[in-house]
């Protein structure tokens, strides 16, 4: 479906605020919106803007028609086999004219903020045939310039640099407002290349998509920025990360706009930073490649990157012990799955993953800390963990919460 499809089902369900007075796009709009509802302003410099969106698994499980008990394990089956149909028309391109990002209601989120970013733009590049779509947040430097924050050694990251070594710029789309089925799938870690195939998966239908002017292929969306990358760069930063904490100042690669093409009353899409839609997306696409993972060392029921740990460095992975040891694998298996995880706890199947009170429990009951508790010094971390070592490493810990096998009746608890 399409962005504002999606907002209309949010509506149509009930689950929608809508700001209709006039709201300032600085501070503002990330403060009224701080509560993590999804919400429409009508009025952010006469322009309507959507923010949290998919705000919660709830929301993302409408957007992909699943259910939530069966997310994981669905996400973790879909192949990037899907269909990519390139079509001469798209409602993108009602309006089209010069780049002046003032024209567009790009939002400024705290006070410590440097400048307006976008948030929600997915940035789509090609270099010798080979696609990439990923969200990358980019700082307004100018009306018609913008600072990426591109990180090494990921996928436009690489590109880019290939590109000025042949002494060449990058041609890039930048692609806001699309259906969130395919937001989700830019964020998932799949081949290189093959992330709108594996949109086209998710939905079970060919994924329409049209030429720009520098040959970028798009997805139908509210709005989409053409332009390149080259050899400038400038200061990004500081921007609030995942957790809330602020990032560094960055010298980074900027962004030359050369147009602007968008829908009659376009409808702005904004990630408030470190917010549930943002952790959202950066962290639940990695839990189907968690879940994989651990499928290949132990029976793997599910896993969720628990809101406590940002959505992205803590994990709770759930299992059906069969061998003592399965606990162990299995957080092996997620800490090279997940190279930035930090923490994992692995429970058994009676153990609710949702319910951060019922982990506890496990932890409380089931563990004993000379015996089920694994630590890991010295590996790489994230750069998004304040704790993150100068040099990039950290400690990493895995509990194993699960019953020792054949002791079972001393720990199953009373049902009423």
């Amino acid at each position: 479906m399409s962005f504002r499809s999606f907002i209309n089902q949010l509506k149509i369900d009930g689950n929608l605020i809508e700001i209709q007075e006039p709201v300032s796009r600085k501070y503002d709009a990330a403060r009224i919106a701080g509560n993590e509802k999804p919400h429409l302003f009508h009025n952010i410099n006469g322009h309507r803007v959507a923010v949290n969106v998919l705000s919660s698994r709830d929301a993302l499980c409408t957007a992909l028609c699943i259910n939530r008990e069966d997310m994981v394990k669905h996400l973790a089956s879909i192949e990037p086999t899907g269909e990519i149909k390139l079509v001469d028309d798209s409602p993108t391109k009602e309006i089209m004219r010069k780049p002046d990002l003032s024209k567009l209601p790009v939002l400024t989120y705290f006070k410590g903020d440097p400048a307006p970013y976008i948030t929600a733009g997915v940035l789509i590049t090609e270099l010798d045939g080979v696609m990439n779509a990923a969200i990358h947040r980019m700082m307004v430097i100018a009306k018609d310039k913008l600072a990426v924050r591109l990180v090494a050694p990921r996928h436009t990251y690489l590109m880019h640099r290939k590109a000025l070594e042949r002494g060449e710029r990058l041609p890039v789309a930048i692609a806001i407002g699309l259906d969130p089925a395919v937001l989700f799938a830019v964020c998932t870690r799949v081949p290189q290349g093959m992330e709108f195939q594996y949109a086209s998966a998710l939905t079970g239908e060919p994924l329409e998509v049209f030429e720009c002017e520098n040959g970028i292929r798009v997805p139908h969306c509210e709005i989409v920025l053409e332009g390149y990358i080259g050899k400038e760069r400038s200061d990004e930063g500081p921007f609030v990360d995942i957790t809330g904490t602020y990032d560094k100042v960055r010298s980074e690669p900027v962004i030359y706009l050369t147009g602007m093409l968008h829908r009659e009353d376009p409808v702005y899409h904004a990630i408030i930073p470190s917010g549930s839609e943002h952790k959202l997306l950066m962290g639940v696409p990695y839990e189907p490649t968690i879940f994989s993972a651990v499928n290949r060392v132990a029976d793997v029921r599910n896993v969720v990157l628990t809101d406590g740990g940002c959505c992205y460095l803590d994990a709770v992975v759930q299992i059906r012990k069969e061998t003592e040891g399965d606990a162990k694998n299995a957080m092996l298996a997620a800490f090279a799955a997940h190279p930035s995880l930090k923490n994992v706890v692995v429970v058994d199947s009676d153990i609710d993953i949702y319910d951060p009170d019922d982990v506890e429990f496990a932890i409380a009951t089931r563990v004993l800390g000379d015996r089920d508790v694994l630590m890991i010094t010295n590996v790489r971390g994230s750069s998004l963990d304040p704790m993150c070592s100068d040099d990039g490493t950290t400690t990493k810990i895995g509990i194993d919460a699960t019953m020792p096998l054949g002791e079972e009746e001393r720990f199953i608890r009373v049902v009423e």
